[in-house]
């Protein structure tokens, strides 16, 4: 007796739009790289381009209901195609075509695997292309990137170990020391790798515009409050030379002349006298956030006067909080239209392309920003391997994310910092942590290695101690191709603990299951994605 199977028109249903969505994606994917053609004049990212594009088509949908459909079926779900979408989806479609009884087209799924396969490798070929080669017997682990303290430059001992401890990239950041110091520190590099027999990248972050205190200026204190300490209205011991919440902090353009009206106020300006311009002609408005110091202190801006910006402070710690010269100033809410590439960086490139495996480029911003720095390497003759690292650290770098690689990744090989301490301030801490996700997908779908940076093991690396929290922020950096640890007193034994970890966590496989809801990333838009493209 024969019996005749009918098919599941649920099953049925969610075969047809699948197919759909196929069709979509590969459509839009099209248009999308037309736009971004001009940009791509070095044919090994071409492959990368279509498949960014194919992932930003998917992921501007919410497709959660979808993956769930296709996980009780046991079709490969949608998670984890960053890499290889459109080869993944024909696959899913060939198992859910099998599923209605329809017969499979062989030769296209081979194709489909073939590609997967081919995409796979992508990333670790840009990643070796970018930060080196590893020896063939060396576990596929992220490369360790270490910011080489000024004292490198005359201590060829450190060096020495840092590189022995596991030291692969050494990161030289232009904003401290001097081209003869530079010189000293990959004097002292090469010896190290002579005599250890080891290959160490080099990699020159170019300082940029970055915004930092000045002229901090404390409050004379009265005389019959001579003491250090004092009470406030509430009863609170304070220490008025320090800041507390709803205190009152004074942002000058001009300290000298502010400094006298408010000598009851702790004053401060900034480095670039650009930023104390806005401030001199009200660009920065009322109630807009000023953030200092990594985060450690945020401010909103109460009153905009003649003598510059009076802050009230709104996050510190309840034992207040030291604010001194050459600290970090960030405006989460002012559009600050400053030169991503400064006069002190074209002078710092020269160095750079004649010594670095990568360039650093911090604060850059929009796609002009990657035009700038591309021109002077081009003037300056750079070999065409030099890489570029985008710095993402502002709220407008991560809307522009997607141009802002095809652009540098279309000329040169490209890489992604992420400067999660930067981004936490500008886009508050529990939105950082959404981001981070997002950027890290993105750069996989673009095979753009990630650098992962800010304060990795720092309490270790700084005070020899370890905070509860920073061997498991560490370990979640597994799943980037390089991990950046700032410099400190302990960084040998940081390096050490780093390398030690991120061996242990090699051998784990990832357990998360990603939810495919739309993306927060503006730069995911059809309108930001097609209005930077080139005319």
């Amino acid at each position: 007796m024969t019996t005749t199977m009918h098919p599941d028109p649920v099953l049925a249903s969610l075969c047809q739009q699948h197919g759909e969505l196929i069709r979509a994606v590969e459509q839009e994917a099209t248009t999308t790289v037309q736009a971004w053609q001009p940009w791509i004049t070095r044919p090994a990212f071409s492959a990368s381009a279509h498949n960014l594009a194919a992932y930003l088509s998917l992921r501007r949908r919410n497709l959660g209901d979808l993956q769930e459909a296709l996980r009780r079926y046991g079709v490969g779900t949608l998670s984890f195609t960053e890499r290889h979408v459109l080869p993944s989806l024909h696959l899913s479609q060939q198992a859910l075509e099998a599923l209605v009884g329809q017969t499979p087209d062989h030769v296209a799924g081979e194709q489909a695997r073939a590609e997967m396969e081919q995409v796979r490798q992508q990333l670790k070929h840009n990643a070796a292309e970018l930060f080196g080669k590893r020896p063939a017997d060396s576990l596929a682990i992220p490369d360790i990137m270490v910011t080489l303290p000024s004292e490198a430059a005359t201590d060829p001992t450190l060096i020495s170990q840092l590189l022995a401890a596991g030291m692969t990239i050494a990161r030289i950041n232009t904003a401290h020391d001097d081209a003869v110091a530079w010189a000293q520190m990959l004097e002292h590099l090469r010896a190290a790798e002579q005599e250890q027999h080891k290959r160490c990248r080099v990699h020159i972050d170019l300082a940029g515009p970055k915004v930092r205190t000045q002229n901090v200026r404390l409050p004379q204190i009265p005389k019959h409050k001579a003491a250090k300490h004092h009470k406030d209205k509430d009863g609170k011991t304070k220490d008025p030379q320090r800041l507390y919440i709803n205190d009152t902090l004074l942002a000058a353009h001009n300290s000298e002349s502010a400094y006298a009206a408010n000598d009851h106020l702790i004053c401060v300006s900034c480095t670039l006298p650009e930023v104390s311009q806005m401030i001199a002609q009200g660009q920065i408005k009322e109630g807009e956030q000023v953030w200092f110091d990594d985060g450690k202190i945020g401010t909103v801006v109460q009153q905009v006067t003649p003598h510059g910006l009076l802050l009230r402070v709104t996050h510190a710690r309840s034992k207040g909080e030291n604010l001194k010269d050459e600290k970090g100033i960030n405006f989460p809410d002012s559009t600050l239209k400053l030169p991503a590439l400064t006069d002190k960086d074209v002078q710092d490139l020269a160095f750079a392309v004649s010594h670095a495996d990568t360039v650093g480029y911090s604060f850059v911003q929009t796609v002009d920003d990657v035009e700038r720095l591309l021109g002077q390497m081009e003037r300056l003759g750079a070999k065409p391997e030099l890489g570029i690292i985008l710095k993402i650290e502002t709220r407008e770098a991560v809307n522009n994310i997607a141009p802002l690689m095809v652009r540098t990744a279309g000329a040169r090989p490209c890489g992604v910092m992420i400067a999660r301490g930067d981004l936490a301030v500008e886009l508050g801490f529990g939105r950082q942590a959404e981001i981070q996700e997002e950027l890290l997908q993105l750069c996989a779908a673009a095979h753009v290695p990630v650098v992962w940076a800010t304060q990795v093991l720092e309490s270790l690396v700084k005070k020899g101690t370890p905070s509860r929290g920073e061997f498991t922020d560490a370990a979640m950096s597994i799943r980037a191709e390089a991990v950046m640890l700032n410099k400190g007193p302990y960084v040998v034994q940081g390096v050490k603990e780093l390398q030690s970890l991120l061996i242990r966590m090699h051998t784990h496989q990832h357990k998360d299951s990603l939810q495919f809801r739309a993306l927060g990333i503006a730069a995911l838009s059809k309108e930001v994605m097609t209005a930077q493209t080139v005319n």
